[in-house]
C-alpha cells in the first residue's frame, strides 16, 4: 500500500528510528535523561541496554543480555512504545529525587511516586494519566506503609548508638 492510500484511509505511517531517536533525545533531555540511559536504535549496543526496532509495521523495544533476547514488547501503537522506554527512565529519575529529597520514617514512594507521574505528563497527558492508573494498581496491592521505613530506621539507629558507646567507651 502506497503512503498516499496509507494517508487516505486514516492509517498513521509508522516512525523511521531516525524519527524515533530525535523525538526520545529530545523528550529525554527535557526531563534530564542522560544521552546514555536512552536506548540505542536498530540493533542491542551494551550489556542488557533497551533498543528499538521498527519492522514488519511494528514498534520493538527490546532487551537483548549475553546475545540472548530477555525481552520484547512490540505494538503498532507508538504511545505504547514511548511508555515502555519512558517508563523506566522516569522511574530511575523519581527514585533519584527521591533519595535527594528523603524524608526520615516516611514510604520513600510518597515522594517519588507523584514525581513519576509529574515527569510522564511532561512528555504527555495520556502518558501520565497511564503512569497514574500503573502506580493507583502498585498502590492497590502495597499501600504506602511508613512503619518498616520507621523500624527499619529505628535498627539503624539502635546500631549506630551502640557503635557510638563501644568507641566511647574504648576512648
Amino acid at each position: 500500500m502506497s503512503d498516499a492510500s496509507q494517508s487516505a484511509l486514516g492509517m498513521q505511517l509508522m516512525k523511521t528510528l531516525r524519527e524515533i531517536e530525535t523525538e526520545v533525545t529530545a523528550f529525554g533531555h527535557s526531563i534530564g535523561v542522560a544521552t546514555l540511559d536512552l536506548p540505542s536504535y536498530g540493533a542491542a549496543q551494551a550489556f542488557a541496554h533497551p533498543h528499538v526496532e521498527v519492522a514488519k509495521g511494528l514498534y520493538h523495544y527490546v532487551i537483548v543480555e549475553h546475545v540472548k533476547e530477555q525481552e520484547r514488547r512490540s505494538t503498532q501503537c507508538y504511545e505504547d512504545m514511548l511508555y515502555w522506554i519512558f517508563s523506566q527512565l522516569i522511574h530511575n529519575l523519581a527514585f533519584d529525587y527521591e533519595l535527594a529529597h528523603r524524608v526520615p520514617d516516611r514510604d520513600g514512594r510518597r515522594i517519588a511516586f507523584p514525581k513519576q507521574i509529574k515527569l510522564m505528563r511532561t512528555l504527555s497527558l495520556e502518558l501520565g494519566e497511564r503512569m497514574q492508573a500503573h502506580i493507583s494498581e502498585i498502590l492497590k496491592l502495597a499501600p504506602y506503609d511508613d512503619d518498616p521505613v520507621r523500624a527499619l530506621n529505628d535498627c539503624g539507629r539502635v546500631a549506630r548508638d551502640v557503635v557510638l558507646a563501644a568507641v566511647s567507651e574504648r576512648v
